[in-house]
């Protein structure tokens, strides 16, 4: 691969980044509320006087640097970034923002990252098989109940588990991380009480998420079995299965691989509203959380996150796809 692409490719994702974190910059100060003021009026007595209000707003603003000039402000930003330094949390100063997302990210990993690839791997087989001749009938039968899943969005689909699953037959819990009274830690019965939370709102981002890899695999194949090479295969007399994996589905999976590499960065956002509606414990419901609060150092901390996983996602996408398939560097 010719290291001026490289660079190319590396300066266009530094580029999108700081692009980006300017504008996660700018949008949250758009509000004309006082992140500091908000804070403390949530925690401060009521009997607080103007003045006393009016003091601790000004102490708490220099301490988190929001007295000074914007153009400053948005300096120091640059710079902490630069740094990895994410700051304080307003509303749960004095907890760092890091040690907030580091307690949340394991929570969205492992729920949507794994909900991401099990919705993949089954949608891409359905999808290929949709297109395929010679398969059985209940395969190409499944097609449309999967497109009229993956047209409804993820909440409401949590929504309608919840009410068949948790509140009419209560077979799974109704939201939270894991039940009340247990601590967090590596035992099997927390493990199982966490994999017990995590069935509702998995399945919900599963049957909205097949039907969409699904029709895209459909239609690859679909136009791969048109291609020349195709139509050499079968005039050669080979076996059907390899027809299928080696010829079709291995030339027609690529853009699926594309999608997924994208779908991947955005799981550290997570399934912002699927985590809100079962109340649970990863990063899309910090970010929602500390939207309510106006904390702008954990939305700056959440987003920025999200924005260097999607463009790292996308650069070792540029980097890798040419070595999958050399066609592409032409």
């Amino acid at each position: 691969m010719p290291i001026g692409y490289v660079l190319r490719r590396v300066g266009v994702f530094l580029l999108v980044i700081w692009a980006a974190a300017s504008i996660n910059f700018a949008i949250p100060r758009l509000s004309p509320v006082d992140p500091v003021r908000e804070s403390l009026l949530k925690v401060t007595s009521l009997g607080a006087s103007q003045g006393e209000m009016d003091v601790l707003t000004q102490t708490f603003s220099a301490r988190f640097g929001l007295d000074q000039p914007v153009w400053k402000q948005y300096l120091t930003y640059l710079s902490d970034l630069a740094q990895a330094n994410l700051g304080y949390s307003i509303s749960f100063y004095p907890a760092r923002v890091a040690d907030l997302i580091v307690v949340a990210l394991p929570w969205t990993i492992v729920l949507v990252g794994l909900a991401t690839l099990l919705s993949f791997v089954i949608g891409t087989v359905i999808g290929a098989f949709m297109a395929w001749s010679v398969v059985p009938r209940t395969i190409k039968v499944i097609g449309p109940p999967l497109l009229t899943l993956s047209a409804i969005p993820y909440y409401l689909l949590g929504l309608i588990l919840i009410y068949l699953f948790a509140f009419l037959t209560k077979v799974f819990p109704l939201g939270g991380g894991y039940s009340v009274g247990m601590a967090p830690e590596m035992t099997p019965e927390f493990l199982g009480d966490a994999l017990r939370h995590a069935i509702l709102p998995a399945l919900s981002i599963v049957l909205a998420d097949m039907g969409g890899w699904a029709l895209g695999m459909r239609g690859m194949m679909v136009t791969v079995q048109g291609e020349d090479f195709m139509t050499l295969a079968e005039a050669k007399g080979l076996n059907p299965g390899r027809i299928f994996l080696r010829y079709g589905v291995r030339n027609a999976i690529l853009p699926q691989f594309t999608s997924l590499a994208l779908s991947m960065g955005r799981v550290v956002s997570g399934a912002i509203l699927v985590e809100i509606v079962f109340a649970y414990p990863g990063v899309g419901n910090l970010l929602y959380q500390a939207i309510r609060s106006f904390d702008y150092f954990v939305i700056y901390g959440v987003a920025f996150m999200l924005i260097v996983a999607i463009g790292l996602a996308t650069l070792i996408l540029d980097l890798m796809l040419p070595v999958l398939d050399p066609r592409i560097a032409y």
